[in-house]
């Protein structure tokens, strides 16, 4: 079996409240938002398209804040699981949803993606559990106190 290797990009996004934003995979798994990088694409730009897809979180509600960081792990299976035919390289940005008056509807959470079939909010110290693979949670919680 070999294993292919690809690039994804996402974020950590934090509401006013400092909720973060977690999404759920093929309605089967829960992590951060996050895909891959489309050639030609940067990171930043990639992170923000998933972030908006997975979401419906629209790219101009972001700030971003600064870069995460990066790491590895590989792809969740569809029956949850690793899927060792593919070793993900993941960078993470953190942003904040901005605070505009009369712009509800573009921090409205309404996936598009339909492999992510939802989003939601949550407590930042609830986070962790919700993630359902350990190196997205690792990865979070080595970040925590930082966000």
């Amino acid at each position: 079996m070999e294993t292919k290797k690809t690039f994804s990009a996402g974020g950590v996004v934090l509401d006013w409240q400092g909720r973060v934003l977690v999404v759920s995979q093929h309605g089967t798994s829960w992590s951060l938002p996050k895909g891959h990088i489309d050639p030609g694409e940067s990171e930043l730009s990639a992170a923000k398209r998933e972030i908006e897809e997975e979401s419906g979180i629209k790219q101009q509600a972001l700030e971003l804040v600064r870069e995460l960081g990066t790491y590895s792990r590989y792809k969740i299976g569809r029956l949850g699981g690793e899927d060792k035919t593919e070793l993900k390289t993941i960078t993470m940005f953190l942003f904040r949803l901005k605070r505009e008056e009369g712009d509800n509807e573009s921090r409205v959470l309404r996936p598009t993606d339909p492999e992510n079939p939802e989003a939601r909010f949550v407590e930042k110290d609830k986070v962790a559990a919700f993630l359902t693979h350990p190196k997205d949670r690792g990865f979070f919680e080595s970040i925590m106190r930082e966000i």
